[in-house]
């Protein structure tokens, strides 16, 4: 898995993830590849990042997917702009990518099968398989180190000065106690709006 971070503070956005992939018992170091789990995105909204966590199949089909979207329909401003941005976007990955979307035959909807981080100058928003979005206030993580990340970011977002810091934080945790997480990590910042 991974370890994926958002975080707002001071007037700042920022999102972090660690740079490795496995493969059941095995791991791809980004000395080996380029391991990058978070893209940038531009729309007439201004630029957002986007951090996942799941199967690196996911990957590469979220990013051609949305940036094969119209700016004018890319829009990740407010939770119901993402959900709505990610609805349109359910078929799209259907049809073109053959998204596998059964989980449990008591599903109540069809699932997009990712966990997804954004960041960007409106704020730090959530996004789960359901299409379910949050949007955080302070902080949040995604992945198999996320348990580790919330809890290193908890005991330094008060002393903290910067979002990039407490990011920094939860990221070196997530790297440190989570199998699946591995430094280097890719850091990126956005001033709010």
């Amino acid at each position: 898995m991974t370890t994926v971070v958002v975080v707002r503070k001071a007037g700042q956005v920022a999102i972090a993830a660690d740079t490795l992939v496995t493969f059941g018992d095995t791991r791809l170091a980004h000395r080996f590849e380029d391991n990058t789990k978070i893209f940038k995105v531009e729309s007439e909204q201004g630029p957002s990042y986007i951090g996942m966590a799941g199967t690196v199949a996911h990957f590469p089909v979220l990013r051609k997917a949305i940036n094969s979207m119209p700016k004018e329909l890319l829009k990740l401003a407010s939770k119901d702009e993402v959900f709505d941005t990610f609805t349109k976007l359910h078929p799209y990955l259907k049809e073109n990518f053959f998204l596998q979307t059964k989980e449990e035959d008591s599903d109540p909807y069809e699932s997009s099968q990712f966990s997804v981080v954004i960041a960007n100058g409106t704020g730090i928003y959530g996004l789960y398989s359901y299409r379910e979005v949050f949007e955080f206030k302070e902080f949040w993580g995604i992945g198999s180190g996320r348990s580790f990340a919330l809890g290193a970011m908890h005991a330094v977002f008060a002393k903290a000065r910067t979002a990039k810091e407490v990011a920094e934080a939860g990221i070196a945790a997530g790297c440190e106690f989570d199998r699946n997480s591995a430094a280097p990590a890719d850091v990126f910042t956005i001033k709010m709006k």
